[in-house]
Formats: C-alpha cells, sequence, structure tokens
C-alpha cells in the first residue's frame, strides 16, 4: 500500500507533466476562438458601406431551400392523415425546426440591415431613429420619403400612427439634415426592399409553422394562439404592458385588466404546461383538453373580476330570559360599605338653585361645597350615623368613634 509521501510525489509528477506543453493547450485555445470568429463574425467589423457583405442570408442556399419547402407546404395544405405516428418521424417535423431556427436568423439580418440603412440616413434625416423605433417601420418610412425634405408632401398615413406623424412632421421641418446623393440613396432603398422582404418571409415562415402547430401541439395552440396587439396611437409602451414575453400576446392575457395580468400570467404558464405534457405523448391530437384549460382560465380571471360579496347585517344575538347570577355575600356587602357615598359627600355634589356656593377659596374659585352649610337647607351640620362596620371595628379595638349630631 502506498504511503501518503508516494501519493504526494506522484501528484507532483502528473502536476509537471501537464505543465510540460502549455503550448499546445493555448494553440487548441486559440484554434477554437479561430473558429468560432468564423462561424460568428463581429458586428464591429462588418463593412457598412457594401450591402451584399453585410447581408447575406437571402443568397445562402439554406435560405432559399426552406422558403421553397415553406411555400410547397402551404401550397399542398395541412395533412392529419398520420396523427398516430411518432411525431419526430413526421417529414414536416423537421421543416418546423429549421423554420423556428430560420426565423431567429431572419430577425437578426433584419437587425443588421436596420443599422446599415440607419447610418446612410443619418445623414438626410438624424432624428428618426429616435422617432420610429421598430426597424421594419423605420424602412417602410425611408423608403416613402427617400430625399423628400418637406415631409408634408410625403403620405404617412398608414405607415405609422397619427401622433407619431405629427411630431416625425415637425421634426422634419427643423432638421439639420441634407439630401443624399444618389449613389447612398440608391443603397438605402435597396437595403429598405430587403429588410421588408426579409420580414415577409418571416410572416410566411411563422405562418407556416401556426398552420402546423394545430397537429404538432393542439392543446397548447388552444391556450397561446390568437394574439391580438393593442395599438397606443404613439403614446408610450413602457408602463402600460407587463412584460411576459410570449405570453403576453395570447388573447386571453391582452383581455385581462392590467391590475390582474400579474395572476393571469401565473396562471396561463401552469395551465400551457399542463398542455404541453399532454402533447408531448399525444394525449389528444383533438385538442379538446387545451379547449377545456383555456375555458377554465377565463372563467377563473372572470370570477376575479367580480365584486366580493356584500356584508350581510348581522342580527342581534338573542337576549337571555334567565337571571344571571350575581355575586353576593357578606365578603360583597362589606365592599360596598366600605367604598359607599357619604351623606356629605352627596350634599357637596348637590346645587340649591337660585343659591351659589361657597368655595374654599371664595369668588367661586377652589373647590366648591355644594348645599354643605347653606342656609334654608334644613341642617346646620350634617350627621352621619356611625356605620356598622365602623361600630364592629371600635368595638373590637375598643375605640371610641363619636358620631356627628
Amino acid at each position: 500500500m502506498a504511503s501518503l509521501a508516494d501519493s504526494f510525489l506522484a501528484d507532483l509528477d502528473e502536476l509537471s507533466d501537464n505543465e510540460a506543453y502549455p503550448e499546445e493547450d493555448n494553440a487548441e485555445a486559440v484554434g477554437m476562438e479561430e473558429d468560432d470568429d468564423d462561424i460568428m463574425p463581429d458586428l464591429e467589423s462588418l463593412n457598412y458601406d457594401d450591402l451584399d457583405s453585410v447581408s447575406k442570408l437571402q443568397k445562402s442556399q439554406r435560405y432559399n431551400d426552406i422558403m421553397q419547402k415553406v411555400e410547397d407546404a402551404l401550397q399542398k395544405g395541412t395533412d392529419f392523415s398520420n396523427q398516430g405516428f411518432i411525431l419526430e418521424e413526421d417529414p414536416e417535423y423537421q421543416l418546423i425546426v429549421d423554420c423556428n431556427a430560420l426565423s431567429v436568423d431572419i430577425e437578426n439580418e433584419i437587425i443588421i440591415i436596420h443599422n446599415f440603412i440607419r447610418d446612410k440616413y443619418k445623414l438626410k434625416f438624424p432624428e428618426l431613429e429616435s422617432l420610429v423605433h421598430h426597424p421594419i417601420d423605420y424602412a417602410r418610412v425611408v423608403k416613402k420619403i427617400g430625399n423628400e425634405m418637406d415631409i408634408t408632401l410625403v403620405d404617412l398615413e398608414g405607415l405609422l400612427p397619427s401622433a407619431i406623424i405629427m411630431v416625425v412632421s415637425v421634426t422634419a421641418s427643423t432638421t439639420t439634415g441634407k439630401p443624399l446623393s444618389e449613389e447612398n440613396l440608391e443603397k438605402t432603398i435597396e437595403a429598405c426592399d430587403r429588410a421588408l422582404t426579409l420580414d415577409a418571409a418571416k410572416k410566411k415562415v411563422l405562418d407556416f409553422v401556426e398552420s402546423r402547430m394545430g397537429y404538432i401541439a393542439p392543446n397548447l395552440s388552444a391556450i397561446l394562439l390568437g394574439a391580438k396587439r393593442k395599438n397606443l396611437a404613439g403614446f408610450s409602451t413602457a408602463t402600460s404592458q407587463f412584460r411576459v414575453g410570449y405570453l403576453e400576446q395570447t388573447e386571453v392575457f391582452q383581455s385581462t385588466p392590467p391590475a390582474l395580468r400579474t395572476r393571469a400570467c401565473r396562471l396561463i404558464a401552469a395551465k400551457s404546461t399542463l398542455a404541453a405534457r399532454i402533447d408531448s405523448i399525444r394525449g389528444d391530437p383533438t385538442g379538446k383538453a387545451g379547449r377545456n384549460l383555456l375555458e377554465e382560465i377565463r372563467k377563473k380571471i372572470e370570477k376575479w373580476q367580480e365584486p366580493p360579496p356584500a356584508k350581510l347585517p348581522k342580527p342581534l344575538p338573542v337576549p337571555d330570559s334567565e337571571p344571571k347570577k350575581k355575586r353576593g355575600g357578606r365578603r360583597l356587602r362589606k365592599m360596598k360599605e366600605r367604598y359607599a357615598q357619604t351623606d356629605m359627600m352627596k350634599l357637596a355634589n348637590r346645587m340649591q338653585f337660585g343659591i351659589p356656593e361657597e368655595s374654599s377659596l371664595g369668588d367661586g374659585l377652589g373647590e366648591g361645597y355644594g348645599m354643605l352649610g347653606q342656609a334654608g337647607s334644613g341642617k346646620l351640620r350634617v350627621s352621619a350615623a356611625q356605620s356598622k362596620l365602623a361600630a364592629k371595628v371600635a368595638k373590637k379595638y375598643d375605640i371610641f368613634v363619636p358620631s356627628l349630631i
């Protein structure tokens, strides 16, 4: 059995062997970085003067093949004859997976083209990029305006909300931009056409995926599909909507009041998980379970919006006709006698009508005497009979207690 010292020396030998070839590891790391650079080009190194060097997706064979298959599938329609087979064996399943990846590539390509258009057109209208943020809307507006300096002559109705059109018109009247050259204008318009073409291709891909979702995930589609976006007419949407990703695009989420959208988001996410599990095992190809889950979501949201029930008047308790037991006996009588109010205090608390009372300081100041010592009261002095308790105490301790007469 090896000792502790032998194990320590063996570890040192392994460490020295690993340090003997540091250059090879660095070379492999550098090679991996170079491969990554070839796959993902740096956006800062792109030449934004040439559109073809920036936008290459539309000329790729993968893009053309997928789009051709999508067009053929849309013309052929949906075939539900093979619902009993395994989903992964469906020939359209791989096409749907490729479409999902292609839609992401199209979005990235549109952003790159948007940067190209923005860099070219900022010489003509530099304030436009701060007024129109969406890349497709920006491309449509740039193509519509072109080199026109008087924006009032350009009809932007239908491209932008009326509030933003007014802001764009006012800003264009005070802009510092100058008309573009024919070459730059031609490149800008070509980039706008390419961005709009990519947007149309993306919509076609999404239409194909949506048409096949009824077969792939019928229950999940019953809950999530049917998006309705609100048009706020140019006002800010930063604080008007609760951002939860794809769930906020559903019709049931958009119809929920803003105060209840946080709870609705949790409910929709929970029910969508159940629907996805049903679809993963092909439990209900008809989508009836998903429609039932959607109806359950709507009923719960409607229940949340109901006003609280009115408070019913609480009836008085039934009176107890039986006499309550009260504590009595000698101890209670003694306590009442000890704290009973004397006749002197009763007279001090009384006042005779029309006769001012005397006070300790005179002139109505100090503590009042009430009817004590007043003429006409019938008594010159207050007589207080000796109480039974005082007589009993005096008899016990042989104390003489004179009574007042």
